[in-house]
């Protein structure tokens, strides 16, 4: 883990997408932060210690998804396919399959195997795996704002976590997608999907992968947007958490009532034609119930 002595900087983005806005000062306490997201090997450790049972690895209660195709109630989670053809931007179905027995230890699904991936983030990740595994190892998850923090780098309000331009020199600074998505991926930094942790340089913290590869919990709830805050630096918010469990629920989808939390820093699917969320200040709301092969997560201490 990486020590970080907290202090104030600017959260948010008022430049990019509307649920980083406003941009605002904020103040953490110092606090420890593992150096880069849990990997397989990090995490079949914890489940040969505890013989956890992750959330992709059961089938879902029918009385918790009233109306739902029994079909889809297996185990399961989602794992990205890249579309033969052209598809619409705003239809993720066309490149998410529900695909059964995909979990942590078969991330593409039954013929596949972590053999070769023991040093890549975990994935297919629930936030209640997340939790336990943060739980067994005497850690936490990081709030939005040490999250935010942590991958600023102390610099001030940059774009990226490494400066203000995407790729300095033509140079992949992280693992995020290169080539239209979903179609094409010329894979300029090496890498389809997830890549080793340490595969790119560590920011000016000292820590990895805090910018694409994985998309990495956190414990606050979703919103929108930011709370309005004071704009002046003197009375800056300390320690601010999410918004309460009542209001991180999706408005646009009232019966359904599954909490959402902030994910944060991207991963290898952003891409500067469909998602451009490889920055620090981007965030991005997560049902808690809900697995990818693209979300992961790292550990804090206070």
């Amino acid at each position: 883990m990486i020590h970080l002595k907290g202090g104030m900087f600017w959260m948010g983005s008022n430049d990019h997408y509307p649920e980083e806005r406003p941009a605002h000062p904020v103040t953490v306490d110092p606090f420890w932060i593992d150096e880069t997201p849990v990997t397989n090997r990090d995490f079949a450790a914890f489940v040969a210690a505890t013989g956890h049972v992750t959330s992709a690895e059961i089938a879902p209660n029918p009385a918790d998804y009233p109306g739902a195709d029994p079909a889809l109630l297996q185990p399961a989670s989602l794992v990205f396919q890249q579309p033969a053809r052209r598809v619409s931007l705003r239809d993720f179905s066309q490149w998410w399959d529900y695909r059964r027995d995909a979990n942590w230890r078969q991330p593409l699904g039954p013929d596949s195997s972590l053999d070769g991936l023991e040093d890549h983030p975990v994935v297919h990740i629930a936030f209640e795996d997340a939790f336990a595994y943060a739980q067994w190892a005497g850690k936490e998850l990081p709030t939005e704002a040490e999250w935010e923090y942590a991958a600023q780098g102390g610099q001030d309000r940059t774009e990226y976590a490494w400066g203000d331009e995407l790729m300095p020199g033509g140079v992949p600074q992280a693992n995020i997608w290169q080539g239209e998505f979903p179609i094409e991926n010329t894979m300029e930094d090496g890498y389809l999907r997830t890549s080793p942790v340490r595969s790119y340089p560590a920011n000016a913290f000292g820590l990895f992968d805090m910018i694409g590869n994985v998309w990495e919990w956190t414990a606050d709830y979703y919103a929108d947007r930011h709370a309005d805050s004071p704009m002046k630096t003197c009375c800056a918010p300390k320690n601010p958490r999410g918004v309460s469990l009542d209001q991180s629920f999706d408005p646009a989808m009232p019966d359904i009532r599954i909490a959402r939390k902030v994910l944060k820093g991207g991963s290898h699917l952003c891409a500067p034609n469909y998602c451009r969320r490889y920055r620090p200040a981007a965030r991005h709301a997560q049902p808690v119930d809900t697995s990818t092969s693209h979300v992961g997560f790292r550990c804090v201490k206070r």
